[in-house]
């Protein structure tokens, strides 16, 4: 195995936060907004849908995850043999 399940979760960590920051701006339209009268922050979305996004994110970055996984295993991308000593 080329490479150990502490790093495999740490790719898919680091997949999962950039589908995240990919994700986030999608379906928000910022034209028809009114000014709020409450305090609350002018960029602020009415309707984040932040549970659906999070949803997309987890498959999305399972994907890019399964792909990057598929490359390093099928020996696309070389390893360097790192020692201990």
């Amino acid at each position: 195995m080329p490479i150990g399940p502490i790093t495999m979760f740490s790719i898919y960590v680091i997949c999962w936060w950039v589908a995240l920051f990919t994700v986030l701006p999608l379906g928000m339209n910022q034209q028809d907004q009114t000014p709020p009268t409450d305090g609350a922050q002018w960029g602020a979305p009415d309707k984040p849908n932040l549970k659906k996004k999070f949803i997309t994110t987890t498959w999305v970055g399972a994907i890019l995850w399964a792909v990057i996984m598929a490359v390093i295993f099928l020996g696309l991308v070389p390893i360097p043999e790192v020692s201990g000593t």
